[in-house]
């Protein structure tokens, strides 16, 4: 009889009050002043928020308090409805009912993991997605897989066939910034929900999991944090380094990890170090840590940098000339997050400048945005710096002719490529002429030997290298 003598104004206005004792004057003011009391039937209140993100926000850390004004003003069955604003798109707004019945709001708190039941039609699996803060644009299809990553990749499809019961629980993935850790967990994530959507999976950077639990502390909502990642199948967290120094964080982390493997649930993790390598971390996690497979993504190779470059021009619908290719790939020698700004970039210059993708253009726009990188010292200046002292053409130099006066450049070219760029030796014999590693091993000899053998070829070697201003060049 209470709650149908009041209006629904009247009720929320009495909730705002209790709901303002327990949250700081700035988060009442950002996350509850903007709400708006819609209707009151009987038991139920429903009100008014201003995106799916709002609610999502809501639910997921003032629910506590949510609950408590609720039951206050409406009793023990007292029960919580939600009206989204939703964008339909033509710059006008509709309201999207959340419904849960049967359900007292002391009996969802755990729906932030579920997949809503609404009153329009959703595809499932994208409503199960958007909770699990997945990139949908992160999947294995465009992955591009080399020597760098290749056991990472292999153990990631593994686990997304068969979340939790592989060799591979926990997944820790280690290694530098900008070399694809993050779209490799999420793709997993990605394929594990494509191939079974009632999946429940999370991704969350440790940034983000701090703040949640610190969160939960000062509102002493602990339990709730805990169901809250308890409730998951997959749990995928990025750059774990950063739970460093935080032992309470690091406690709870450890029995939320100890509850999923041991329930067969798949945990998933990146890093910036080795396991072994981690500083200000409990061994006891450590040691959890190493129970899986702890690998290593390296710096993409010559040919993976090819395919990622071709595979975003194609992506893009744009041509590209292959000897732009090869150019981005020798020089651009970071990481694939700076390969594709350099990407971007070149397609940007094109077209804003109305020019087509050339040498030139590719030159001047990695020189723009590339910081610390030498544009002098790559095998096009090599090339074309030996073949101009020999008196020879490039295209002589990479020919099949074992003519003296040809093979001795190209050792020479070969030999400079080899002691002044972090080329590969694959990578060295394939700009000259398709080579093998053994036949740049042999000229990188041949050259050595002839320098101490021949004070005629060592001037030469010598006069070549001040010519083309080397660093360190070898002493006459």
């Amino acid at each position: 009889m209470i709650a149908i003598e009041k209006d629904s104004a009247l009720v929320w206005e009495n909730c705002l009050l209790i709901i303002k004792q327990h949250i700081s004057e700035k988060n009442f003011e950002t996350w509850f002043k903007p709400i708006l009391p819609v209707s009151l039937n009987a038991e139920i209140l429903t009100i008014q928020v201003p995106s799916q993100f709002f609610y999502e926000w809501l639910e997921e850390h003032y629910l506590h308090v949510l609950k408590k004004a609720i039951l206050s003003e409406l009793g023990d069955n007292g029960r919580l409805e939600y009206s989204i604003i939703v964008d339909k798109g033509n710059g006008k707004s509709g309201s999207l009912a959340l419904n849960f019945p049967g359900k007292k709001i002391s009996g969802y708190k755990n729906e932030i993991l579920n997949r809503l039941e609404t009153q329009v039609e959703v595809n499932q699996y994208e409503v199960n997605r958007y909770k699990t803060n997945l990139n949908a644009n992160y999947t294995f299809d465009n992955f591009i897989e080399g020597e760098c990553n290749r056991l990472t990749r292999s153990a990631g499809l593994a686990i997304a066939n068969k979340p939790g019961t592989t060799a591979f629980n926990p997944l820790t993935i280690y290694g530098a910034v900008g070399l694809g850790k993050t779209h490799l967990i999420q793709a997993i994530g990605n394929k594990i929900l494509s191939e079974n959507p009632t999946k429940k999976v999370l991704y969350v950077t440790s940034e983000k999991f701090v703040n949640h639990f610190m969160e939960s502390v000062r509102t002493g909502s602990l339990q709730d944090f805990s169901s809250y990642y308890l409730g998951v199948d997959v749990l995928i967290i990025d750059d774990i380094q950063f739970l460093s120094g935080k032992e309470r964080t690091q406690e709870m982390f450890f029995k939320i990890f100890n509850e999923l493997h041991q329930s067969q649930r798949q945990i998933i993790m990146t890093s910036d170090c080795p396991v072994k390598d981690l500083k200000g971390m409990e061994e006891r996690l450590l040691s959890r840590f190493k129970w899986g497979l702890n690998a290593d993504m390296q710096q993409p190779d010559f040919e993976t940098k090819m395919a990622i470059i071709q595979q975003k021009m194609d992506y893009e619908g744009v041509l590209i000339p292959q000897s732009v290719v090869e150019y981005i790939a020798q020089t651009v020698d970071t990481n694939i997050r700076e390969l594709e700004g350099v990407v971007i970039a070149l397609i940007a210059q094109s077209s804003l400048n109305k020019k087509e993708i050339d040498l030139d253009l590719a030159k001047t726009t990695i020189q723009s945005i590339v910081s610390d990188i030498s544009l002098e010292i790559n095998i096009e200046f090599i090339q074309k710096s030996v073949c101009e002292y020999f008196n020879i053409s490039v295209e002589d130099m990479k020919s099949k002719s074992r003519k003296k006066e040809l093979v001795i450049p190209r050792q020479v070219g070969i030999y400079i490529a080899k002691n002044y760029t972090t080329l590969s030796l694959k990578t060295i014999g394939l700009y000259y002429g398709g080579r093998d590693h053994s036949t740049v091993i042999h000229s990188v000899e041949s050259v050595e030997d002839m320098m101490v053998t021949d004070k005629k070829f060592r001037a030469q070697m010598v006069e070549l290298q001040k010519r083309m201003k080397l660093k360190n060049p070898i002493n006459g």
